[in-house]
Protein backbone atom coordinates (compact mmCIF):
# COMPACT_ATOMS: atom_id res chain seq x y z
CA UNK A 1 0.00 0.00 0.00
CA UNK A 2 1.21 3.52 -0.79
CA UNK A 3 -0.75 6.72 -0.17
CA UNK A 4 -3.80 4.60 0.53
CA UNK A 5 -3.75 2.86 -2.87
CA UNK A 6 -3.69 -0.83 -3.76
CA UNK A 7 -1.52 -1.97 -6.65
CA UNK A 8 -2.40 -4.60 -9.25
CA UNK A 9 0.06 -6.07 -11.74
CA UNK A 10 -1.13 -6.62 -15.31
CA UNK A 11 0.53 -9.72 -16.73
CA UNK A 12 1.92 -9.91 -20.30
CA UNK A 13 1.67 -6.21 -21.17
CA UNK A 14 -1.35 -5.09 -23.20
CA UNK A 15 -2.36 -8.73 -23.63
CA UNK A 16 -3.03 -8.79 -19.90
CA UNK A 17 -5.57 -6.00 -20.24
CA UNK A 18 -7.18 -7.69 -23.22
CA UNK A 19 -7.52 -11.00 -21.35
CA UNK A 20 -7.86 -9.75 -17.77
CA UNK A 21 -4.60 -11.19 -16.41
CA UNK A 22 -4.30 -9.41 -13.06
CA UNK A 23 -2.40 -10.11 -9.85
CA UNK A 24 -2.11 -8.10 -6.62
CA UNK A 25 1.33 -6.51 -6.14
CA UNK A 26 2.07 -6.05 -2.47
CA UNK A 27 5.28 -5.73 -0.45
CA UNK A 28 5.93 -9.47 -0.64
CA UNK A 29 5.65 -9.57 -4.45
CA UNK A 30 7.95 -6.61 -5.09
CA UNK A 31 10.54 -7.29 -2.39
CA UNK A 32 14.09 -7.62 -3.72
CA UNK A 33 13.38 -6.30 -7.22
CA UNK A 34 16.15 -3.66 -7.42
CA UNK A 35 18.96 -6.03 -8.48
CA UNK A 36 16.74 -7.96 -10.91
CA UNK A 37 16.47 -7.26 -14.61
CA UNK A 38 13.46 -7.92 -16.80
CA UNK A 39 9.96 -7.85 -15.38
CA UNK A 40 8.16 -10.10 -12.89
CA UNK A 41 4.81 -9.53 -14.62
CA UNK A 42 5.97 -10.40 -18.12
CA UNK A 43 5.52 -8.66 -21.45
CA UNK A 44 4.31 -9.44 -24.97
CA UNK A 45 4.29 -7.80 -28.39
CA UNK A 46 0.51 -7.29 -28.18
CA UNK A 47 -1.22 -4.34 -29.79
CA UNK A 48 -4.92 -4.12 -28.82
CA UNK A 49 -5.56 -1.86 -31.81
CA UNK A 50 -4.58 -4.76 -34.11
CA UNK A 51 -6.87 -7.28 -32.40
CA UNK A 52 -10.53 -7.49 -33.37
CA UNK A 53 -12.38 -5.96 -30.43
CA UNK A 54 -9.12 -5.56 -28.53
CA UNK A 55 -9.59 -1.95 -27.45
CA UNK A 56 -13.14 -2.63 -26.24
CA UNK A 57 -11.87 -5.57 -24.19
CA UNK A 58 -9.13 -3.41 -22.65
CA UNK A 59 -11.68 -0.81 -21.58
CA UNK A 60 -14.11 -3.43 -20.28
CA UNK A 61 -11.48 -5.37 -18.30
CA UNK A 62 -10.24 -2.11 -16.79
CA UNK A 63 -13.76 -1.17 -15.67
CA UNK A 64 -14.60 -4.65 -14.43
CA UNK A 65 -11.49 -4.76 -12.26
CA UNK A 66 -12.50 -1.38 -10.82
CA UNK A 67 -9.09 0.11 -11.53
CA UNK A 68 -8.51 3.83 -11.23
CA UNK A 69 -5.34 4.34 -13.26
CA UNK A 70 -2.77 2.45 -15.31
CA UNK A 71 1.01 2.92 -15.32
CA UNK A 72 2.35 1.75 -18.69
CA UNK A 73 6.07 0.90 -18.69
CA UNK A 74 7.80 0.44 -22.02
CA UNK A 75 9.07 1.91 -25.25
CA UNK A 76 7.59 3.46 -28.38
CA UNK A 77 5.08 0.67 -29.00
CA UNK A 78 3.79 0.19 -25.45
CA UNK A 79 3.57 3.92 -24.83
CA UNK A 80 2.23 4.57 -28.32
CA UNK A 81 -0.78 2.41 -27.44
CA UNK A 82 -1.11 4.26 -24.13
CA UNK A 83 -1.04 7.63 -25.88
CA UNK A 84 -3.70 6.54 -28.37
CA UNK A 85 -5.96 5.10 -25.68
CA UNK A 86 -5.77 8.35 -23.75
CA UNK A 87 -6.37 10.50 -26.83
CA UNK A 88 -9.27 8.47 -28.18
CA UNK A 89 -10.90 7.18 -25.00
CA UNK A 90 -9.62 9.47 -22.21
CA UNK A 91 -8.02 6.38 -20.70
CA UNK A 92 -6.41 7.20 -17.29
CA UNK A 93 -2.84 6.23 -18.06
CA UNK A 94 0.64 7.57 -17.31
CA UNK A 95 3.86 6.36 -18.86
CA UNK A 96 7.34 5.33 -17.74
CA UNK A 97 10.06 5.18 -20.44
CA UNK A 98 11.68 1.75 -20.35
CA UNK A 99 13.59 0.57 -23.43
CA UNK A 100 17.20 -0.39 -24.06
CA UNK A 101 17.09 1.46 -27.40
CA UNK A 102 16.91 4.92 -25.75
CA UNK A 103 14.83 6.06 -28.72
CA UNK A 104 11.94 7.84 -27.00
CA UNK A 105 11.84 11.55 -27.71
CA UNK A 106 11.11 13.99 -24.87
CA UNK A 107 13.43 12.21 -22.42
CA UNK A 108 17.21 12.29 -22.26
CA UNK A 109 17.46 8.65 -21.20
CA UNK A 110 15.23 5.62 -20.83
CA UNK A 111 15.99 3.11 -18.12
CA UNK A 112 17.45 -0.16 -19.36
CA UNK A 113 19.70 1.64 -21.82
CA UNK A 114 22.65 2.11 -19.49
CA UNK A 115 22.67 -1.59 -18.60
CA UNK A 116 22.58 -2.64 -22.26
CA UNK A 117 25.47 -0.30 -23.08
CA UNK A 118 27.47 -1.63 -20.14
CA UNK A 119 26.96 -5.25 -21.28
CA UNK A 120 27.88 -4.40 -24.89
CA UNK A 121 30.95 -2.46 -23.76
CA UNK A 122 32.15 -5.35 -21.63
CA UNK A 123 31.75 -7.70 -24.60
CA UNK A 124 33.76 -5.36 -26.83
CA UNK A 125 36.48 -5.14 -24.16
CA UNK A 126 36.71 -8.94 -24.06
CA UNK A 127 36.79 -9.24 -27.85
CA UNK A 128 39.79 -6.91 -28.04
CA UNK A 129 41.84 -9.71 -26.47
CA UNK A 130 41.02 -12.40 -29.01
CA UNK A 131 41.05 -9.96 -31.94
CA UNK A 132 44.59 -8.83 -31.11
CA UNK A 133 45.84 -12.34 -30.31
CA UNK A 134 44.63 -13.80 -33.62
CA UNK A 135 45.03 -10.72 -35.86
CA UNK A 136 41.36 -10.72 -36.72
CA UNK A 137 38.60 -8.28 -37.52
CA UNK A 138 35.83 -8.80 -34.96
CA UNK A 139 32.31 -7.70 -35.90
CA UNK A 140 30.01 -7.13 -32.92
CA UNK A 141 26.27 -6.94 -33.68
CA UNK A 142 24.26 -5.09 -31.05
CA UNK A 143 20.56 -4.30 -30.76
CA UNK A 144 19.01 -1.22 -32.31
CA UNK A 145 16.19 -1.39 -34.84
CA UNK A 146 15.91 2.17 -36.11
CA UNK A 147 18.41 3.88 -33.85
CA UNK A 148 22.06 3.24 -33.10
CA UNK A 149 22.36 4.54 -29.55
CA UNK A 150 23.68 1.26 -28.13
CA UNK A 151 26.16 0.86 -30.98
CA UNK A 152 27.47 4.42 -30.71
CA UNK A 153 27.75 4.54 -26.92
CA UNK A 154 29.26 1.08 -26.47
CA UNK A 155 31.47 1.59 -29.52
CA UNK A 156 32.92 4.81 -28.13
CA UNK A 157 33.32 3.33 -24.65
CA UNK A 158 34.86 0.12 -25.99
CA UNK A 159 37.24 1.77 -28.44
CA UNK A 160 35.63 0.38 -31.60
CA UNK A 161 37.45 1.14 -34.84
CA UNK A 162 34.31 1.34 -37.01
CA UNK A 163 30.66 1.83 -35.98
CA UNK A 164 27.75 1.27 -38.36
CA UNK A 165 24.27 2.56 -37.46
CA UNK A 166 20.99 3.13 -39.35
CA UNK A 167 20.92 6.94 -38.94
CA UNK A 168 24.37 7.76 -40.29
CA UNK A 169 25.07 5.08 -42.88
CA UNK A 170 28.54 4.74 -44.31
CA UNK A 171 29.24 2.25 -47.06
CA UNK A 172 30.95 -1.06 -46.46
CA UNK A 173 33.80 0.12 -48.66
CA UNK A 174 34.32 3.15 -46.42
CA UNK A 175 34.42 0.84 -43.42
CA UNK A 176 36.92 -1.41 -45.19
CA UNK A 177 39.08 1.62 -46.01
CA UNK A 178 39.21 2.50 -42.31
CA UNK A 179 40.26 -1.06 -41.50
CA UNK A 180 42.91 -1.09 -44.24
CA UNK A 181 44.40 2.15 -42.90
CA UNK A 182 44.76 0.53 -39.48
CA UNK A 183 46.62 -2.39 -40.99
CA UNK A 184 48.87 -0.06 -42.95
CA UNK A 185 49.83 1.58 -39.64
CA UNK A 186 50.73 -1.80 -38.16
CA UNK A 187 47.44 -2.53 -36.39
CA UNK A 188 46.64 -6.13 -37.30
CA UNK A 189 43.20 -6.27 -35.68
CA UNK A 190 40.01 -4.19 -35.72
CA UNK A 191 36.71 -4.03 -33.83
CA UNK A 192 33.59 -3.22 -35.84
CA UNK A 193 30.32 -2.52 -34.03
CA UNK A 194 27.12 -2.71 -36.09
CA UNK A 195 23.54 -2.02 -35.09
CA UNK A 196 21.12 -4.79 -36.08
CA UNK A 197 19.03 -2.28 -38.05
CA UNK A 198 21.91 -1.12 -40.25
CA UNK A 199 20.88 -1.28 -43.91
CA UNK A 200 23.21 -3.61 -45.75
CA UNK A 201 22.85 -4.18 -49.50
CA UNK A 202 21.51 -7.63 -50.23
CA UNK A 203 19.94 -8.10 -46.81
CA UNK A 204 16.16 -8.11 -47.08
CA UNK A 205 13.75 -7.43 -44.24
CA UNK A 206 11.58 -10.48 -44.81
CA UNK A 207 7.84 -10.78 -44.25
CA UNK A 208 7.75 -11.76 -40.57
CA UNK A 209 6.32 -8.76 -38.71
CA UNK A 210 4.81 -8.32 -35.26
CA UNK A 211 1.53 -6.60 -34.28
CA UNK A 212 3.22 -3.21 -34.37
CA UNK A 213 4.35 -3.72 -37.96
CA UNK A 214 8.01 -4.22 -37.06
CA UNK A 215 10.10 -6.72 -38.99
CA UNK A 216 11.74 -9.29 -36.75
CA UNK A 217 15.46 -8.55 -37.02
CA UNK A 218 16.79 -11.69 -35.35
CA UNK A 219 16.94 -13.55 -38.66
CA UNK A 220 18.44 -10.75 -40.79
CA UNK A 221 21.97 -11.66 -39.79
CA UNK A 222 23.44 -8.25 -40.59
CA UNK A 223 26.54 -8.96 -38.48
CA UNK A 224 27.34 -12.21 -40.29
CA UNK A 225 26.72 -10.64 -43.70
CA UNK A 226 28.94 -7.68 -42.83
CA UNK A 227 31.72 -10.00 -41.67
CA UNK A 228 31.62 -11.90 -44.97
CA UNK A 229 31.80 -8.65 -46.93
CA UNK A 230 34.74 -7.32 -44.92
CA UNK A 231 36.72 -10.56 -45.29
CA UNK A 232 36.06 -10.84 -49.02
CA UNK A 233 37.00 -7.20 -49.69
CA UNK A 234 40.04 -6.91 -47.43
CA UNK A 235 41.32 -10.47 -47.15
CA UNK A 236 41.52 -10.10 -43.37
CA UNK A 237 40.16 -12.98 -41.30
CA UNK A 238 36.86 -11.79 -39.83
CA UNK A 239 34.60 -13.20 -37.13
CA UNK A 240 31.20 -12.10 -35.84
CA UNK A 241 29.67 -12.02 -32.35
CA UNK A 242 25.93 -11.40 -32.04
CA UNK A 243 25.13 -10.20 -28.53
CA UNK A 244 21.37 -10.52 -29.02
CA UNK A 245 19.28 -10.86 -25.89
CA UNK A 246 22.37 -10.91 -23.67
CA UNK A 247 21.97 -7.14 -23.71
CA UNK A 248 18.50 -7.40 -22.17
CA UNK A 249 19.32 -9.60 -19.20
CA UNK A 250 21.25 -9.67 -15.98
CA UNK A 251 21.41 -7.27 -13.09
CA UNK A 252 20.80 -3.58 -13.93
CA UNK A 253 23.47 -0.94 -13.42
CA UNK A 254 23.22 1.44 -10.44
CA UNK A 255 22.32 4.28 -12.82
CA UNK A 256 19.37 2.30 -14.19
CA UNK A 257 18.21 1.32 -10.71
CA UNK A 258 18.19 4.93 -9.53
CA UNK A 259 16.57 6.20 -12.73
CA UNK A 260 13.81 3.57 -12.61
CA UNK A 261 13.13 4.44 -8.97
CA UNK A 262 12.86 8.14 -9.74
CA UNK A 263 10.58 7.46 -12.71
CA UNK A 264 8.35 5.26 -10.58
CA UNK A 265 7.94 7.92 -7.92
CA UNK A 266 7.11 10.50 -10.59
CA UNK A 267 4.51 8.17 -12.12
CA UNK A 268 2.91 7.78 -8.68
CA UNK A 269 2.80 11.57 -8.35
CA UNK A 270 1.12 11.90 -11.76
CA UNK A 271 -1.55 9.35 -10.82
CA UNK A 272 -2.14 11.06 -7.47
CA UNK A 273 -2.54 14.41 -9.22
CA UNK A 274 -4.77 12.99 -11.95
CA UNK A 275 -2.35 14.12 -14.66
CA UNK A 276 -3.12 11.39 -17.16
CA UNK A 277 -1.74 11.18 -20.67
CA UNK A 278 1.68 12.18 -19.30
CA UNK A 279 5.04 10.41 -19.09
CA UNK A 280 7.87 10.67 -16.57
CA UNK A 281 10.99 11.98 -18.31
CA UNK A 282 14.58 12.98 -17.59
CA UNK A 283 15.70 16.48 -18.59
CA UNK A 284 19.27 17.12 -17.52
CA UNK A 285 19.22 15.73 -13.99
CA UNK A 286 15.60 16.64 -13.30
CA UNK A 287 12.61 14.30 -13.50
CA UNK A 288 9.73 16.08 -15.24
CA UNK A 289 6.51 15.05 -16.97
CA UNK A 290 5.79 15.37 -20.67
CA UNK A 291 2.81 14.51 -22.87
CA UNK A 292 2.69 10.88 -24.01
CA UNK A 293 1.76 12.16 -27.45
CA UNK A 294 4.96 14.22 -27.56
CA UNK A 295 7.10 11.36 -26.27
CA UNK A 296 5.87 8.94 -28.94
CA UNK A 297 5.47 11.33 -31.88
CA UNK A 298 8.86 10.47 -33.35
CA UNK A 299 11.93 8.40 -32.57
CA UNK A 300 14.95 10.00 -30.96
CA UNK A 301 17.71 9.12 -33.39
CA UNK A 302 21.47 9.51 -33.03
CA UNK A 303 22.33 13.04 -34.22
CA UNK A 304 25.27 13.77 -36.49
CA UNK A 305 27.33 15.39 -33.74
CA UNK A 306 27.22 12.22 -31.63
CA UNK A 307 28.30 10.09 -34.57
CA UNK A 308 31.11 12.54 -35.31
CA UNK A 309 32.47 11.87 -31.81
CA UNK A 310 32.60 8.17 -32.62
CA UNK A 311 33.95 8.66 -36.14
CA UNK A 312 36.84 10.77 -34.91
CA UNK A 313 38.50 7.52 -33.79
CA UNK A 314 37.75 5.35 -36.85
CA UNK A 315 40.61 3.71 -38.61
Amino acid sequence: MLRGHEFIGVHEGWRGLVDGLFEPLGPREISGLLPRGGTIIGTTRTNPFRIDGGVERVLEQFRSAELDALVAIGGEDTLGVAARLHAEHEFPVVGVPKTIDNDLSATDYTFGFDTAVWIATEAIDRLHTTAESHNRVMVVEVMGRHTGWIAVMSGIAGGADVILIPEQPISIEEACDDIRRRHERGKDFSIVVVSEGYELDGIGDGDDVDQFGHVRLSERGVGAALAREIESRTGYETRVTVLGHTQRGGSPTPRDRVLATRYGLKAADLVEEGKFGRMAALRGDEIVDVALAEATAELKTVPREWYDVARAFFG
